[in-house]
């Protein structure tokens, strides 16, 4: 019987890992690189990465994750041997947190996202907060997360794909 502890989906298994390996997005992640560049200067408190299915979103916004929270950076480059680089890496990260706001796109889920970033963060620099599917957000949980994706707390960073 083969050990289920070691199995990936195949798209993670072979997702880029750094902004060098993301193919077709060359300006984004150009872009991307030079706010880290020049992160002493200003970090953005949310990015909104938009396109079409399968183009980068989400990965693109794993790999920002790493570079905000290696223990190198805030870096273009995340060493990706880190304690921080790989448990963002495997997904146990806690500060990094990928929401499936189609899923979870109710004013409730909006209040419980609302305390918890209003925490400290736990291991890493910065709490990193994916909203993958965004859009897919109700009108009335959007309005309820406005407020707080205006004025996030210190060291949150917010991402919605």
């Amino acid at each position: 019987m083969a050990d289920q502890s070691q199995h990936r989906v195949l798209a993670r298994k072979y997702r880029p890992q750094t902004f060098e390996d993301v193919l077709g997005q060359q300006a984004v992640t150009r872009t991307l690189l030079n706010a880290l560049r020049n992160y002493r200067k200003r970090l953005a408190q949310s990015f909104v990465f938009a396109g079409p299915r399968g183009c980068g979103k989400t990965t693109s916004a794993r790999i920002l994750a790493r570079c905000l929270n290696c223990e190198k950076g805030p870096t273009p480059e995340p060493c990706g041997k880190c304690t921080q680089c790989l448990s963002i890496l495997d997904g146990s990260n806690p500060d990094v947190m990928e929401i499936d706001a189609a899923s979870n796109n109710l004013v409730d889920d909006v209040r419980r996202l609302r305390e918890t970033v209003g925490f400290a963060t736990m291991t890493s620099r910065y709490r990193v907060v994916i909203l993958d599917e965004a859009h897919m957000m109700s009108k009335g949980a959007f309005n309820a997360f406005l407020k707080t994706l205006e004025e996030p707390p210190p060291r949150v960073v917010f991402v919605l794909a």
